[in-house]
């Protein structure tokens, strides 16, 4: 039995960013792509509106076609959207991987590339395409190392994957329509590889909320200072940022507080050092913790360690280790770029 436009468009609406109407036409690798991206990030499942009959026709007459094909070496057209959404998807794997993976040994070297390279993978997979996935896997572990530690070491690394893939696309091999007995399997896979990539980032957050929000934050403060050249840009960012509270406004008629906005984007675009965390342990401090908070501790552990007041031979050092923390903080605590 063919498949149906007005089902389609029906799945599309009802449940489109998460891929109903991609399980209904039997393309599962653009369904899982939409589940985990939640519909190309919005923007996929808009262009769709225009794209659903095309992929009907796939399903449904092209599927004949397809069998009495005879095999062919011609590698499919280069498309753009393609290749930026391979791109943009290995770079939103690596985030989700270094979010929520980072603490695993040999991270920057296998974890990071191989989560990046599944990303590309899956969008070039997607519909009649396909690509090689061993040399897009090897291109991301080649570059890998290139970018160690670094925080933006997913973009460099999903350019090269994404390279690779594009010069090695190829056309799928003919396959036999999906038969209703293979739904529930095909969910099952389905179900698995969400649970694969939701997994690590939700326990993420639900346990290392802070870290999180740590290295969310130094993502952001790192793509700012990318355009320091550019202050411009980094206005039209800022702009962009504030947009969920005037859209809140626009809709609500107003009743909030853009200062009470913009302190909340401060705390997520703060900037918190290696050197700045040290502090907060060496003042036995919280990351939430006030000025004042920061100079009762200062003084509670000076007047402790002071040379002139304790005995032990590490007393000069301890206290001049709590003196360069809380001058750290205090840096710290100056006004925000945002006014």
């Amino acid at each position: 039995m063919g498949k149906s436009v007005i089902i389609a468009y029906a799945l599309w609406a009802a449940g489109g960013p998460v891929g109903l109407h991609h399980i209904y036409l039997g393309r599962d690798s653009h369904a899982l792509l939409w589940m985990l991206t939640l519909g190309g990030f919005g923007f996929g499942w808009a262009r769709e509106v225009i794209r659903i009959p095309a992929y009907v026709g796939e399903a449904n007459q092209d599927a004949e076609k397809e069998r009495k094909r005879p095999p062919t070496t011609a590698s499919p057209p280069v498309g753009p959207v393609r290749f930026a959404g391979q791109v943009c998807v290995g770079i939103y794997f690596g985030t989700v991987a270094l979010i929520g993976l980072n603490s695993l040994g040999f991270f920057y070297l296998l974890v990071l590339p191989l989560c990046v390279g599944a990303g590309v993978h899956l969008v070039s997979s997607v519909g009649q395409q396909t690509s090689d996935l061993q040399k897009t896997l090897a291109a991301c572990l080649i570059t890998s190392p290139l970018f160690y530690g670094s925080t933006l070491s997913p973009l460099p690394i999903s350019l090269a994957a994404s390279v690779t893939a594009a010069q090695h696309r190829r056309f799928k091999p003919p396959q036999k329509p999906e038969s209703k007995k293979q739904l529930v399997p095909r969910l099952y896979r389905l179900g698995l590889a969400w649970l694969a990539f939701s997994a690590p980032l939700g326990y993420c957050i639900f346990h290392n909320t802070t870290a999180t929000l740590y290295y969310l934050s130094d993502c952001v403060s790192a793509l700012l200072d990318m355009f320091w050249f550019l202050p411009w840009l980094r206005n039209v960012l800022e702009y962009i940022l504030l947009m969920p509270y005037r859209m809140l406004c626009f809709f609500t008629g107003g009743g909030y507080y853009e200062e009470v906005w913009r302190k909340v984007l401060e705390i997520l675009l703060k900037e918190y050092s290696e050197r700045e965390k040290e502090a907060l342990k060496v003042l036995s401090l919280d990351v939430d913790a006030s000025l004042e908070e920061i100079t009762r501790s200062y003084r509670e552990l000076a007047k402790t360690w002071h040379p002139d007041h304790n005995p032990r031979t590490d007393a000069q050092e301890m206290f001049m280790k709590i003196h360069e923390a809380y001058e750290v903080l205090l840096r710290r605590h100056k006004p925000h770029r945002f006014k």
